[in-house]
Parts: C-alpha cells; structure tokens; sequence
C-alpha cells in the first residue's frame, strides 16, 4: 500500500463516518465533540475540516465521473437512487470543493493507545468495498493482512460494528448522515480513548433535527426515499446488505463498549454487538411428505433423473464481472463487489468432496 501521513493522538479519538451531506447531523456530531472537549484534531471522518480521507464519493466527483462509484449492482434499487442524487451533487458542487476532494489522501494512519490503525472508506483494497458485520471472518483477515498496522477503522457499509481478529481491529463507527437501518432516526458515532488496560472503544447513538434536514431534502428534489428514511429509520433499499444484516432491518441497535486489551499473541476474538445478527430459519418442511425417497406423499413415483458423471464443478467466486447482463441471477456486474469470497480452503475441500467415491456415481 502507498505511504500514508501519520498523526498521533494523544487523547480520545472521535470517528465518524457517512455524512452524506446531511448538515443537521454532521453539526450535531460536532456540537458533540465540543461538549466532549475533543478538539478538531481528534476527530477522524472525510468532512468538516479534520482528518480526512477520501472516499468513492470524492473521488468521482473531483475526477467528474458519471456516477458516484459505490459498486451498486446496475439498475438496482440502490443504483437508481444514487443516480439522482449524484446528478443534484454534481450540478450544485463548485471547482474549488471538487479540488478539495482531489486531494484527499486514501489512507491515513493514526497512533492512539500504543497502537497503529489505518484509516480507510470502504476496504484496505479497494475504495468501495463493502465489509458488514456478517463479512466472513476469513475476507476480514484477509483485508486485515493487507495493513501492517494494528487494526482499521473503515466505513462505507452505513452499519456499526467493532471485530478483533487475530489480535487486529476492524472498526466501524457506522454513519453520522443516515440511520443504520435499525428503525430509529439516530445516527451513529464513535470513541476511541486510550486506557490503562488498552483501547476502549465506545459506539455512540446521536439525536438530532432528522425532521429539519428530511424537509430540506425534499425542497432540493431529492429522492423521496431518503428524506423518508431519515424519518423512519430504515433504508429506501437494501440491495447492498447480505442475508444477516437485512435480518435486522428495523431492530433498535444498543449503544455498547469494547475493550481491546494490550495482550501478547493473536488469541482475541471479540465483537460488538456481542451477539452476531442471527438469519431466521426457514419454515420446516411437512416431513410425511419427504419420508420416502422414491414414493411421494400420494403414492406417486417420484421423478428422477440418475447421475451418469460429474461433468461440470461451478465455482462462483465472487460478483464482479466484466460484463452485466440483464438476466444474471446475482447481478454480476463491473461495480457489484456482494458476493463473498471462496477461500482457498473451502475451495480445496469441494474438489476433495467431488472427487472422493460418494461423488462418483456407483
């Protein structure tokens, strides 16, 4: 990864993310840290003359891009939405505030608590690289193992959460302009404060005039959706969340705390919200209707149709794809990054499973 500029903080950090131009909630996070007497210096976000980076947003519009660069599969919901709202960004913004985001660095790399944290948008690889709570542990560790820093402090994915894996952070302080999705108008934030035992770190909600800033949206022509959302708390769409995190559309999320402690090794294996979103399990099937595998429930002879050989193994590993194609049952496009990947390791334990005699037919 390219040299990044390097700041010590010598006390709390507050992080936001997000701000998607919502000025109610980007002033109300700052009212905040002034009550919290956390100078300028120590505020981590892409906004507000601070510590900045720059994210996807940014760096479409100062290059003047057609689109904001979010990976939002074509044609999505997500997708449409977005492109109304670029178009109002990029007829309103000015030569200077593009300049500026041009030059905002990608990466920066804080020092707090005896420890080094890369500061990223979306991924350690890419800008717009959507890392959830969900996000296998494995493509954690693996975005981790880019950095030689301690840990990362992300955003992009709208949603807090902290993980500590293998002794590395992933943290995400959630977003200051949008709700997370959890049915509340809050909007969320963080604090970082060094401690004698290590690094607490504390996931903070904010109210603010939601009312306000919906009203303005709404006035400017603004996809309705939006403005609704700040009111209601849930997202206009949700084509960009996996199986989990749409889960917990509407759950009221709860402030919480985690310590990460000063301890030798890679052992730590700690996350916030403690308990990991949980999938609801499917309806169960009547089982009197699938006791016999040849016979169906009415007494018919079920349809079959024998395995002559294995010709074909399909490995889907990812959703990024060269092309887009209307009829693609996942929406594989050029910008569609969802679809985690196929370890080296699981992969290997499919060819072994298809390749052993239970896989060959008898």
């Amino acid at each position: 990864m390219t040299e990044a500029r390097v700041v010590r903080m010598d006390g709390p950090v507050l992080v936001f993310g997000g701000p998607y131009s919502n000025l109610e909630a980007t002033r109300a996070v700052l009212a905040e840290a002034e009550r919290l007497a956390i100078p300028r210096s120590r505020i981590i976000c892409t906004a507000a003359g601070i510590a900045a980076i720059m994210g996807n947003c940014e760096e479409s519009l100062a290059a003047n891009s057609g689109d904001c660069g979010c990976g939002y599969a074509e044609g999505s919901a997500c997708d449409r939405l977005a492109s109304e709202w670029y178009a109002h960004a990029d007829r309103t913004l000015d030569a200077e505030s593009r300049r500026w985001m041009g030059t905002l660095p990608r990466r920066l790399v804080i020092e707090i608590g005896g420890r080094r944290l890369a500061v990223v948008h979306g991924g350690t690889r890419r800008i717009n690289r959507f890392v959830f709570a969900s996000t296998p542990a494995p493509v954690k560790r693996d975005e981790l193992a880019a950095c030689a820093e301690d840990g990362v402090i992300a955003g992009h994915s709208g949603i807090p959460f902290t993980e500590i894996l293998g002794g590395k952070l992933w943290h995400n302080s959630g977003a200051i302009g949008m709700p997370a999705n959890d049915g509340t108008p809050r909007c969320w934030f963080s604090l970082l404060v060094p401690v004698e035992d290590g690094l607490r770190i504390e996931h903070r909600a904010l109210a603010y005039d939601y009312r306000a800033a919906a009203a303005k949206m709404r006035a400017a022509g603004l996809p309705a959706g939006y403005a609704a959302a700040l009111e209601t708390g849930l997202w206009p769409s949700l084509d960009v969340l996996p199986v989990a995190e749409i889960a917990g559309t509407g759950k009221p999320i709860e402030p919480g705390t985690l310590i990460w402690p000063r301890v030798n090794g890679h052992t730590l294996a700690l996350r916030w919200p403690e308990e990991p979103i949980r999938v609801p399990a499917p309806e169960p099937l009547a089982p009197e209707k699938f006791c016999d595998p040849a016979m169906t429930a009415d007494g018919e002879k079920r349809a079959a149709v024998p395995l002559a050989a294995l010709r074909t193994l399909w490995f889907n590993t990812g959703t990024l794809c060269n092309i887009a194609c209307g009829n693609c049952y996942i929406e594989s496009s050029p910008r569609n990054d969802r679809l985690e990947y196929l370890s080296r390791k699981e992969m290997r334990g499919y060819l072994e499973r298809s390749a052993s005699p239970a896989a060959s037919p008898s």
